[in-house]
C-alpha cells in the first residue's frame, strides 16, 4: 500500500488519501475447508459478524486461491481463531496453497469433526465457528461467502467454574495491514461508559 501525499488538506486537517483497505485491527483466523479426507486451511483477516439472529459471518476470498473452490463446492467452512502459540501456523497457512501441501500434515495439526457442517475443524484452536454457505456475492478482487454460524465449539480450558466463558484466556491474535499482533488487555465492559465507576484504576489506601 503506497502513499504520496503527506500535506495536510486545508479543510479536514489529515492527510487525504485514495479509498483502500485501511481498516484494522482485524481478526486473524485459519479458516479450515474441504472434508475431512482431504482437508485445508487458508488465513483470512477478511472476516467478522454481520447479523446476530441468525448469527451470520462471512470470509473474503480470492476466486484464484486453492480454498476458493473448496468453498464453493462443499458449502461449509470453520473459522478457528488463533492463539499467540500458533501464530507462524497461522502465518504458513496464508502463503503456502493447499494445492501443494498438506498444511495439517506439515504443521502438525490435528483435524476433528464439526458436528454441524462438513469441513473439518482445527483441533488446537480454542475456539472453532462451523459455518454453513448462504450466499456467494462477487465483489471484484474477492468473493464474500456469506455464512451462517451453525455451531460453536470452545476449549474447556476457557470456561470459569460456573461455566462462563472467558475469551482472555483463550490469548488470540490479530492483523493490522500486514502484520500480527496480539489482542491486548482488556479497557472495559460493554456500556462501561454508562457507569461513572467502572473503567477506572483502584487506587490503594
Amino acid at each position: 500500500m503506497e502513499h504520496f501525499e503527506t500535506t495536510p488538506h486545508h479543510t479536514t486537517g489529515k492527510i487525504e488519501w485514495k479509498g483502500s483497505t485501511l481498516l484494522g485491527a482485524l481478526p486473524s483466523v485459519m479458516v479450515s475447508c474441504g472434508t475431512m479426507d482431504a482437508p485445508n486451511i487458508i488465513t483470512v483477516a477478511w472476516s467478522g459478524i454481520v447479523n446476530s439472529k441468525p448469527p451470520m459471518t462471512y470470509v473474503s476470498i480470492r476466486p484464484e486461491r486453492y480454498s476458493h473452490h473448496l468453498i464453493l463446492e462443499n458449502r461449509s467452512f470453520v473459522i478457528n481463531l488463533v492463539p499467540q502459540k500458533m501464530v507462524r501456523a497461522c502465518d504458513y497457512c496464508g502463503i503456502y496453497t493447499g494445492a501443494k501441501v498438506s498444511k495439517f500434515e506439515k504443521l502438525h495439526l490435528t483435524t476433528t469433526p464439526s458436528l454441524s457442517v462438513d469441513a473439518p475443524m482445527i483441533l488446537e484452536c480454542p475456539v472453532s465457528l462451523s459455518c454453513q454457505v448462504k450466499e456467494v456475492i462477487s465483489l471484484g478482487s474477492h468473493d464474500m461467502f456469506l455464512a451462517e454460524i451453525v455451531g460453536v465449539s470452545v476449549s474447556p480450558e476457557l470456561l470459569d467454574q460456573n461455566g462462563k466463558l472467558n475469551m482472555e484466556k483463550a490469548d488470540l491474535i490479530t492483523s493490522m495491514h500486514g502484520a500480527y499482533y496480539s489482542v491486548g488487555r482488556r479497557l472495559g465492559k460493554l456500556g462501561f461508559s454508562t457507569k461513572p465507576n467502572q473503567g477506572k484504576k483502584r487506587t490503594s489506601k
